[in-house]
């Protein structure tokens, strides 16, 4: 498993960089958001952890620019922990959060956690489309961890595929957010309710036709969300 290290710190890179490879990954790392998305593009990563505050281009603009191009996992690291922080986090597309200081058997569970979710949700070699579920003009492939929108591939986050294969295979069944996060995300994450709030919206401007009006992801007002069986 290859792993991209990204922080302004050197020393602190240096310390993370040697436990993960006593793990016996491979690690790069970086110091800065731009070198971060050029490495990024052409490194082939199965995980990026990736600081929050960096001179330059932060975190937050890394994040969104890989996303761009890439769906790796990425572990937002930042010295603060308000919930706005977390929240532009998610945004911009991390799947996971620690906050500084950390002790580093907490940030290793985590990598074994988003890299263990990875690897489980990959699709076989050669695997055929015998997983597709469509309702409507939004249709997954299981297999192929693919999402489509009207017929075009739209790319989404492991995470944002998580959540929307779930809905889907349980249509018309209103999940609350604490639900969706044992669910989807599971007992590892501790994370605030509300990055399920962010993940939904940005599932509704990749997939829904009309955001603003969404057909299928569907919000009940006071109880959580649920895929519409229509």
């Amino acid at each position: 498993m290859k792993i991209l290290v990204v922080d302004d710190e050197k020393l602190l890179v240096k310390g993370i960089k040697f436990n993960l490879e006593n793990e016996g990954y491979s690690v790069d790392a970086c110091y800065n958001g731009e070198d971060a998305v050029t490495m990024a593009r052409g490194g082939g990563y199965d995980l990026i952890i990736l600081d929050l505050m960096m001179p330059g281009k932060d975190g937050l603009q890394a994040a969104q620019e890989i996303r761009g191009f890439s769906a790796v996992p990425i572990i937002m690291l930042t010295a603060r922990s308000e919930r706005s922080d977390k929240l532009m986090g998610f945004e911009s597309g991390a799947d996971d959060y620690v906050t500084k200081p950390f002790d580093i058997l907490e940030l290793k569970a985590r990598v074994r956690a988003l890299l263990r979710r990875a690897s489980l949700s990959a699709p076989a070699a050669g695997g055929g489309s015998a997983g597709v579920l469509q309702r409507g003009h939004i249709a997954v492939d299981e297999e192929r961890r693919a999402a489509y929108r009207a017929g075009e591939s739209v790319e989404l986050t492991m995470k944002e595929f998580d959540l929307i294969l779930f809905l889907m295979k349980n249509p018309g069944k209103v999940y609350s957010r604490e639900v969706l996060l044992d669910l989807v995300w599971g007992y590892e994450y501790q994370g605030d309710t509300r990055t399920v709030d962010v993940h939904i919206r940005r599932l509704r401007e990749k997939l829904e036709l009309d955001p603003a009006n969404p057909e299928y992801i569907i919000t009940k007002w006071g109880v959580g969300y649920y895929f519409n069986e229509k």
